[in-house]
This record gives C-alpha cells, structure tokens and sequence, in this order.
C-alpha cells in the first residue's frame, strides 16, 4: 500500500472512528462525516487520474456536491436543534419525542 493510499485510508477510519465513539455534541458528528467525505473526494479524485478515462472523471464532482448538501442540512438541523432544545448536545435529544 503506498503512503497516499494510507494517508486517505486512514483519514476515513479517524472520521469513522469519530464518528463512532465520539457522540457528544451534533457540531463534532458533522465534522466527522466532512472529513469522510473530503476523504472520499480525494480516493476518487485519485482513481480518476490513475484510470486516465473521461467516464470516471465526474464522480469526484458529483461526491463533492453531495458533500455540500450534506453540509447545508447538517447546519441547518445543528441551528432548529439549537433553538428548539437549547443546546447540540446529542445526549439531550430525544428522536421519539417531539
């Protein structure tokens, strides 16, 4: 395995592992998942260039712009959550009460 490869394997079992074990705040959650994807954006983007073809050049885009929705709905429920319950915390939030 060369480094790159491990540098961006390793960069998504750390936001997996965050992911993971690390559920006390919805802000940290987030930015879990935004190191997932940036990781993912970069293997594909990696690929695309090793591969060389015209097909495989658009998936990286296509996982960015994902990443940018997810990005705008993460925040936008970190801010109704905020002002609903008063805090981020994910301990607080309780999904089957409303």
């Amino acid at each position: 395995m060369t480094p790159t490869y491990f540098a961006i394997s390793s960069a998504f079992t750390l936001g997996l592992s965050g992911l993971a074990f690390n559920r006390s705040h919805l802000l940290s959650a987030l930015l879990c998942l935004e190191g997932m994807m940036l990781s993912l954006y970069i293997a594909f983007s990696l690929w695309s260039l090793q591969l060389n073809s015209t097909n495989s050049s658009s998936l990286p885009m296509l996982i960015l712009a994902f990443s940018a929705c997810e990005a705008g709905v993460g925040l936008a429920l970190l801010v109704a959550t905020a002002r609903t319950h008063g805090t981020n915390q994910l301990q607080n939030l309780n999904l089957l009460q409303c």
